[in-house]
């Protein structure tokens, strides 16, 4: 026969794990809030028009960026490792092909400045990077699960 294995401790886990990626989601989210606000303007003072567009399309580059990552962890909590691991590299491959297809598109065009985009990107990559280790440094999350058969 088999064993039976009790579930509760795998709910508050999930439910741990969750808490820390929506920290790291909302974390993202008002990063890149401010990245397209600040970014914007300081695109618009240095080089115009084409600045603040640059900000702005550099903001809602590492929106997705951020929210893609984040959300492809939060729908595989509680699922297996072979299941996180092809949603998460899936959704790699797709921000990979997006982003390509947004910059051969973007290059047709000059209305938007490519160095405020780069950086505004730059920073919101580098910015989401350190709020989502930001997020599970901080999180309560544990490694070890205690016996309780004991």
């Amino acid at each position: 026969m088999t064993e039976q294995v009790p579930q509760a401790p795998h709910a508050s886990r999930g439910a741990a794990e969750q808490a820390v990626l929506r920290t790291a989601l909302r974390d993202g989210l008002v990063l890149v809030a401010g990245l397209a606000v600040l970014g914007s303007l300081v695109g618009l003072l240095v080089s115009g028009l084409p600045g603040l567009w640059g900000g702005l399309i550099g903001a809602a580059l590492a929106a997705f960026f951020c929210a893609t990552t984040v959300w492809s962890m939060l729908y595989t909590v509680g699922k297996g490792a072979t299941v996180m691991g092809a949603v998460v590299m899936g959704s790699w491959l797709a921000k990979m092909v997006v982003l390509i297809v947004v910059l051969v598109v973007l290059t047709q065009f000059d209305f938007y400045d490519r160095v405020v985009l780069f950086v505004v990107l730059l920073i919101g990559a580098v910015g989401s990077a350190l709020l989502d280790y930001r997020a599970v440094k901080n999180g309560r999350i544990t490694y070890v699960e205690p016996d309780t058969r004991s």
